[in-house]
């Protein structure tokens, strides 16, 4: 049984920046790609294309770690001119992630170190180089790290009670694999349903966070089944 949290990232994002349109499409369960893709390329949300979809899920996610006009031309093959119109655009749209990342900036310049939601430090002393690049590099670290951090934090929060309630229940089921936002779990076949409800229950309360948690789940005869 195979199940991974949906845009967990994104969604620290949203808590972290306390951006009110971000949280109340989450809170809404909308598609967030496609409102980027209808705010950041000014078009009607119904006529949002497979393309302009893709386009804006490269900069919802770009923007977790803290990606730059260049580096957006490049993975959408577009100019630099056009992927900074998309970053302004996007920053427009959702104005608390840009105070946020800013402020997380600052915050890294002056104590050396960024924080999880869970009080986690990561030193960012390439901030305090005189190398333009070593400097740039160390602030999309101190964009990036307190978001991929805090997930990272509450997969480990839900991956230690997933393992527990399978040991407390005396469940032949156990925990086997962890990969970035997704735990493995080799059912017993006679258990999938409280091995379900175990793996619901703890990875969507792993956190208490301004939008929900969610999860998907599949099931196979192999990984590569439940996938």
């Amino acid at each position: 049984m195979d199940a991974d949290y949906s845009q967990i990232e994104l969604r620290v994002l949203a808590h972290c920046s306390g951006d009110r349109q971000l949280i109340q499409a989450y809170k809404e369960e909308a598609d967030i790609h496609r409102i980027t893709a209808s705010q950041v390329f000014h078009v009607p949300f119904d006529e949002v294309t497979d393309l302009q979809r893709r386009n804006a899920k490269a900069v919802n996610f770009g923007i977790v770690y803290g990606i730059s006009s260049f580096g957006l031309s490049q993975d959408l093959s577009i100019t630099r001119k056009e992927a900074a119109k998309y970053i302004e655009d996007y920053f427009q749209t959702y104005p608390g992630i840009k105070t946020f990342l800013d402020d997380t900036v600052a915050h890294a310049k002056k104590m050396g170190y960024v924080v999880t939601l869970f009080g986690r430090r990561r030193p960012v002393p390439e901030l305090a180089s005189s190398n333009f690049m070593q400097r740039s590099f160390g602030e999309r670290v101190a964009m990036n790290a307190p978001i991929q951090g805090s997930a990272a934090d509450i997969m480990k929060i839900a991956m230690i009670g997933v393992n527990r309630r399978l040991k407390e229940q005396k469940l032949r089921s156990r925990l086997v694999l962890q990969v970035h936002d997704e735990l493995l779990v080799e059912a017993h076949k006679t258990e999938i349903d409280l091995v379900k409800q175990i793996l619901k229950e703890e990875m969507m309360q792993a956190a208490s966070l301004e939008v929900p948690l969610e999860i998907d789940m599949h099931t196979g005869d192999n990984w590569y089944e439940a996938k």
